[in-house]
Parts: C-alpha cells; sequence; structure tokens
C-alpha cells in the first residue's frame, strides 16, 4: 500500500477519532498485519512492539495457541455472548485459573466476571469490600494507577487526567509508596521501604489521623503506568502483615502484572504473600477483553446483581485465556521471562554506566522503565538529575523510527517502558535492545545540537 493511502487513513483518522485518542500521536502508523513481537504497517514497514497491547498480549501477536483456541469456538458453535450463564467452556477456564492460585486460597476462593476492562474489576473489587466490611475509606498509593473510570482515577495518583472532574469517588487516601530512587521522604539509602511501612502502621494506629475506617488497601506490586517501580519485597510482606493485623482487606492490582508478566504468575507471589482480592484482566483474556476478580470467600458478602456487566460471559476471550494460561504453565515461559529480564537489564545497566542521561533502571521480569534524567540540570535531594520528559520522548520518536515502540511512563513521562510478550527471543530482545541503544545515543546528539 502506497504511502499516500496510510497518509490518507491517518489523515482520516485525526479528522474523526476523539481528542481523547493517545497512542497514535506518538505512533503515526496504520497496523496491516502482526505475528509475534513485530507489526507490519500498510507501508511494508516492521516494528518490534514492546508496547504489546499495554501488556495485553503474553504471547505476542496471534500467536497460534489462541488463535486456533479461537477458531475452536468458532467451528464447535459455542455461544459467543453468555453474560454470566454457565458454559462448559467457563467452567474449564475457571478451573485453570484456580489451579495457579496460591495453596492457601485455591480452595477457599471465589470469583466475579466484570465487563471487559480492569478498570471495571477495579470498581467491583472496591464495592466487594465496602459491603464485606462497611468501611468507608479507600487507601491507595502515589503514583498508582488503576484505570480511567471516575472512581479508578480517584484512586490513581496522576493529577492531569482528573484534574478538572468533578465528584471523584470520596474517602480515597493517597500513601507514600516505596519509590526508592525518588523517596517520598527525601531518604533514601535503602530506607524508603521502612519508612512508607512505619507511616503506614502508624497512620492506620492514630486515633486522629482524619481519616475514617477503610474498606481496603489497594496497591501495585509494580507501579505500571508510574513508570515500572517495584515495590520492595519485604514492605509487602510487611504490608500484608500491617493489613491483616487490623482486618483491613488487601487487593492487588494484577490488571498489568499478572500472568507471567514479573516472573511468577503473579507478581505477589515474589513477596510470598496471599491477598484478600486479586484484580486480573489484560493478559489474563489471552489478548482479548476480559476482567476478573478473585477473592477470598469470608467476603462475598455482597447481593445478586451487586456488580453486573453485559459482555462478562465473553467465551472467545475465556478460550484465548485458558489457551494462554495452560501454555505459559506447559512451556515454562516463566522461565524465559527471569532469561530475557536478566538480559533486558543486563544491557540496559550497561548503558547507564555510559550515558548519564538515565538515571535508573528498574522493574521485575519483563516490566522494565528507564528513567531519563537531565544531567545538566540541579539534583534533588538524594543527589539524582531530575526528570526529562522532552529527552524520554525524543527517545521515543527515534525508536519509532528506528522500528522500535517503547511506551512513556512514571512521573513528566520521563520513563521509557518495555513491556514484550513473554515468549520473546533471546535474539529478538538483543535486536530490540540495539534498536534502543542506537535511539536513545541519537536523541542525545540531537538534544546537544540543539543547545
Amino acid at each position: 500500500m502506497s504511502v499516500e493511502v496510510q497518509t490518507e487513513y491517518l489523515k482520516m483518522q485525526n479528522e474523526k477519532e476523539s481528542n481523547a485518542r493517545s497512542y497514535p500521536r506518538h505512533f503515526p502508523l496504520v497496523i496491516s498485519k502482526a505475528h509475534g513481537v513485530k507489526i507490519t504497517d500498510t507501508e511494508g514497514r516492521v516494528f518490534y512492539d514492546c508496547l504489546a497491547g499495554a501488556g495485553t498480549l503474553a504471547l505476542g501477536h496471534n500467536h497460534d495457541t489462541v488463535v486456533n483456541a479461537i477458531r475452536d469456538v468458532l467451528d464447535r458453535q459455542i455461544p459467543l455472548h453468555t453474560l454470566d450463564l454457565a458454559t462448559p467452556l467457563k467452567l474449564a477456564y475457571m478451573q485453570e485459573l484456580f489451579s495457579i492460585l496460591p495453596a492457601e486460597m485455591r480452595d477457599k476462593a471465589k470469583i466475579q466476571f466484570c465487563g471487559p476492562t480492569g478498570a471495571d474489576a477495579v470498581e467491583a473489587a472496591i464495592k466487594l469490600v465496602k459491603h464485606a466490611t462497611g468501611g468507608k475509606s479507600i487507601l491507595a498509593f502515589q503514583g498508582g494507577y488503576h484505570g480511567s473510570t471516575q472512581a479508578t482515577m480517584s484512586m490513581s495518583g496522576n493529577l492531569s487526567k482528573k484534574q478538572h472532574l468533578q465528584s471523584l469517588l470520596p474517602d480515597v487516601h493517597f500513601l507514600p509508596f516505596p519509590y526508592e530512587y525518588r523517596c517520598p521522604f527525601g531518604v533514601g539509602e535503602g530506607m524508603t521501604a521502612q519508612l512508607s511501612a512505619q507511616y503506614i502502621e502508624n497512620l492506620l494506629d492514630d486515633c486522629e489521623s482524619g481519616i475514617a475506617a477503610p474498606c481496603g488497601v489497594i496497591v501495585e506490586t509494580v507501579q505500571g503506568e508510574g513508570g515500572a517501580i517495584p515495590a520492595d519485597i519485604e514492605w509487602l510482606k510487611e504490608l500484608r502483615r500491617i493489613t491483616a493485623e487490623r482486618s483491613i482487606p488487601l487487593i492487588i492490582d494484577e490488571v498489568q502484572t499478572g500472568i507471567g508478566r514479573t516472573g511468577r504468575m503473579f507478581s505477589f507471589e515474589h513477596a510470598g504473600i496471599v491477598p484478600d482480592v486479586i484484580i486480573c484482566s489484560k493478559a489474563v483474556g489471552g489478548s482479548l477483553p476480559m476482567s476478573v476478580v478473585i477473592y477470598k470467600e469470608e467476603l462475598d458478602q455482597w447481593q445478586p446483581g451487586a456488580h453486573t456487566g453485559t459482555f462478562r460471559g465473553n467465551q472467545l476471550a475465556m478460550a484465548a485465556g485458558l489457551a494462554t494460561l495452560r501454555y505459559i504453565r506447559e512451556q515454562d515461559v516463566l522461565h524465559n521471562v527471569h532469561l530475557r529480564s536478566e538480559q533486558f537489564m543486563n544491557q540496559l545497566n550497561a548503558l547507564k554506566e555510559r550515558y548519564a542521561e538515565i538515571g535508573d533502571v528498574r522493574g521485575r521480569g519483563l516490566m522494565i522503565g528507564v528513567e531519563v534524567v537531565d544531567p545538566t540540570g540541579r539534583k534533588d535531594r538524594l543527589g539524582h538529575y531530575l526528570p526529562n520528559g522532552a529527552l524520554a520522548e525524543s527517545i521515543q520518536r527515534e525508536c519509532f523510527k528506528n522500528g522500535l515502540i517503547v511506551e512513556l511512563g512514571g512521573r513528566h513521562s520521563a520513563v521509557v517502558r518495555f513491556l514484550p510478550p513473554l515468549n520473546i527471543t533471546e535474539q529478538e530482545t538483543g535486536a530490540i535492545l540495539a534498536i534502543f541503544e542506537k535511539s536513545v545515543a541519537e536523541a542525545i546528539a540531537l538534544a546537544t545540537a540543539a543547545c
């Protein structure tokens, strides 16, 4: 297809699609086909996709296992839309999902099928714990992200998206997340997690804290949109202890971290803890729309119809999700996640040693962030240069020009994020890192020339 035709497609999108669209502003392409970690546009250009549907595509684009599962549903005339009625496929999906839960939770868990987005599952989880506890307040974390509905934005740290919205969910209170590189206490030096845990415990025990009895604490074990910030493992253990001792439900948002992204099926497993509520979406549907809430049965206090959704019976997503879960388990994909994570981190840290513009490399599994800084400017109280969103955006543009799609996140959008498929190969990872290194060098050269 000609450049002129693709230009016309993009022109139509620009004219007719909502001003709220986001990704096309950074990636001006029209996708023609996709397979694995690669996508091809209508001009025939090939890109490595390290966005992967914001982590939805656990096995990459159009994996044979997923495609065959979808085809089987169509061939057998399984109903595509069943609300919350039972089907053999739904029951098989539930059994597989329960089988990967921690042993302590496996036989004492319930599941709520929600609408197709993670945000809807977050909404359901909040309803669930409010019904069960009678509590009023929700405790969330600075830098967290839980969705773009009114309620989920209320629990997210990003201010720009909710600055002008009225009537957000009341009684949401934000706690300091253990972001070691930008310590919220201005201390760092390995003290961030300890101070955060002590602060939270003191707040919950303070009769003058100003916060009404909480119905739950919601947290990401690795903040995704917040900049690929992994929570300290000991901090997670402390958070579980603190909430358990006070009978406060701990809600883990596994929308982006879940189903192998961090090297375990659920990211909280790294800490050896068991939450009260698990929120899943993205990869749990095998690349198709799906979200669920899994929770301890004692919380099942709500009544029929307390949370509904027309598309909570998406059979294609259940088939794709079931196939994905089985493939990850049977093909030992988690081992590959560990290997490729090590490959990413080693080479990115080597790049950090070469360029002062790379301030921090972090992540867990294949959820990786590179924080870009301004080494010509001032430093913060911890001695770190300030975030450089402009340079991060330039690196993203150069990556795109060179055939690599990466997302930005974090404060000031200064973190370049990698979310490749979990089954990415060593060779593909090497090619991605080579493009990234080239793009970093080019973006820095452009910035230097502009000065």
